[in-house]
């Protein structure tokens, strides 16, 4: 290549890159909201990687076709509740949207959780009892994916003809995004609201579960020493259940969660990518650690916010992973990289 060639190239890349600070400075607040808004729900996901791998060390793949079934689970509630596809409810009023709400996140969870729990009765438990490779643990992980999107994406239409396929359903659009206030400058919708306080409760939750229940105790002496906590007396099998189940949940509460922001998400390769940020947010703050995959989920969110205006929207997902692995050539075990065995009491 010659010298006049690679300089037409290098001019080019940077003209489809871009670097626009001047929209980094003049947006950066609403930039931040809508990353904290992102966020919440990568972070929501990531707990579900973080919990399974800091009990069995075993990265569940298919974890992003839980979120995939709980989109699924609750546009198919909500249709039975009698809503059509895709039209606004958001005229039933406020009383009643937040019914729907919390009647979608309900079925979402159900739908994510019972997921996630046969995923690891079929999937996963047959291989430990044949004390099987953990190389064997990812391949399957990765082939459930598969065969859960191939499930979205052959098998429900022929159930329903108006689900599942090729296209995108368009979601029960539940709320009116409206804007209720400006921080500091930047306007605040009441999606943005209802997904940033959701996913604190949900997450506060799944933190006094884990530090400050009995349960709590039985799965970070898992985590721990596996065959020492069953020498304890706990069941080993249940504590693995339950921390499928409990990841699934969050997973079936951020898919509501997601629907409400992305209003044309649901589709088989819907988890897909959001199942890939949502494990890179669980490595970045710390893989195995709790309040790892919260603070790596809106770090991530919102450093892809700021990257896409910086250098162009369709940098947006490389900039995300660009940072994490920045992160890990300084600080390989994440931000906090506490193990979910050795957390807190």
């Amino acid at each position: 290549m010659t010298t006049t060639a690679l300089a037409d190239s290098v001019h080019v890349l940077g003209a489809s890159i871009g670097f626009d600070y001047h929209g980094l400075i003049d947006n950066f607040w609403r930039l931040t909201v809508d990353g904290v808004t992102y966020g919440s729900i990568y972070a929501l996901v990531a707990v579900g990687y973080t919990l399974v791998y800091g009990v069995l060390r075993l990265i569940n793949f298919a974890h992003s076709e839980v979120f995939m079934l709980g989109m699924f689970g609750q546009l198919i509630g909500l249709m039975l509740l009698g809503f059509a596809a895709a039209p606004d409810a958001y005229s039933q009023g406020i009383l009643l949207t937040c019914v729907y709400l919390v009647a979608a996140m309900i079925i979402g969870m159900a739908v994510s959780g019972g997921a996630a729990v046969g995923l690891e009765r079929i999937a996963y438990r047959p291989l430990r009892k044949r004390r099987a490779r953990p190389l064997s643990f990812l391949i399957t992980a990765i082939g459930m994916s598969f065969v859960l999107q191939e499930f979205v994406h052959f098998i429900l239409p022929k159930i329903d003809p108006n689900l599942g396929g090729t296209n995108a359903q368009q979601p029960i659009r539940l709320v009116e995004q409206t804007e209720q206030f400006r921080f500091l400058g930047a306007p605040v919708t009441n999606v943005a609201i209802i997904i940033v306080l959701a996913a604190v409760a949900l997450a506060v939750g799944t933190e006094v579960v884990i530090n400050r229940t009995r349960f709590g105790r039985a799965i970070r002496a898992v985590a721990q020493d596996p065959d020492t906590a069953t020498l304890m007396g706990v069941s080993r099998e249940k504590v693995i259940m339950l921390t499928f189940l409990i990841g699934g949940v969050l997973a079936g509460g951020a898919a509501l969660l997601y629907t409400l922001k992305v209003p044309n998400g649901i589709i088989y390769l819907g988890g897909f990518i959001l199942g890939i940020k949502a494990f890179s947010a669980a490595v970045l703050g710390g893989i195995g650690n709790l309040r790892g995959a919260l603070l790596g989920g809106i770090l991530l969110g919102v450093v892809e916010q700021y990257g896409q205006i910086l250098f162009g929207t369709q940098w947006r997902d490389v900039v995300a992973f660009v940072v994490l692995v920045l992160v890990l050539m300084v600080r390989p075990t994440g931000i906090l990289g506490e193990s979910l065995g050795r957390a807190r009491a």
